[in-house]
């Protein structure tokens, strides 16, 4: 019994890592000054080429309905990507960053990155899963004045013992993006 219980307290303590933020907010940024932002399209490193523009529309979506900030709808971000002459809109440089926002009119840029998106495998389990990550430049300041990433789904104990195919990609798509704008938000 003794040795049961060493082992298991060495097996917590073992599992007690520490945690690193995946977020990052600048102190010196006033968020309430950002009225309207424009999110450029993301990256893409997943082998679904549909996967950023179904992240970023959903992030839209989910923002402007929020209804504390306007985000410009995507064909205006694609008039000023165009008209700033930016050749690779998914990592645009911060000069870049500033010239379309002078044409579109807006106060911040959000630029990401999509990580894995769609059905991971593990032996006999799969699920969804879905990883990405954001940043908001200031124009004002023209720096990144927040930075965070979210990973939602993949493979359960549960998916594992009964074969479940996890949540829905739409689900966890939603989920990876409330936690995103709570980390917005929050401080």
């Amino acid at each position: 019994m003794k040795i049961f219980l060493c082992f298991s307290i060495v097996f917590l303590a073992a599992c007690a890592a520490p945690t690193i933020p995946n977020k990052y907010h600048d102190p010196e940024m006033d968020f309430a000054s950002v009225q309207t932002l424009a999110v450029m399209p993301f990256q893409n490193l997943t082998s679904d080429k549909l996967a950023s523009g179904r992240v970023r529309d959903v992030f839209s979506n989910k923002l402007l309905s929020m209804g504390s900030i306007y985000v410009i709808p995507a064909g205006e971000t694609a008039r000023g990507i165009s008209r700033a002459g930016i050749t690779d809109p998914t990592a645009p440089s911060a000069a870049e960053i500033v010239k379309m926002a002078a044409i579109v009119k807006v106060d911040a840029v959000i630029t990401g990155v999509v990580r894995e998106y769609g059905i991971v495998k593990s032996g006999a389990a799969s699920a969804n899963v879905i990883s990405f990550s954001l940043q908001l430049f200031d124009v004002q300041s023209q720096k990144v004045v927040w930075t965070a990433s979210s990973t939602k789904g993949g493979i359960s104990t549960w998916d594992r013992l009964l074969g479940s195919g996890g949540q829905p990609m739409n689900d966890i798509t939603e989920a990876a993006i409330d936690d995103i704008i709570d980390k917005l938000f929050i401080n």
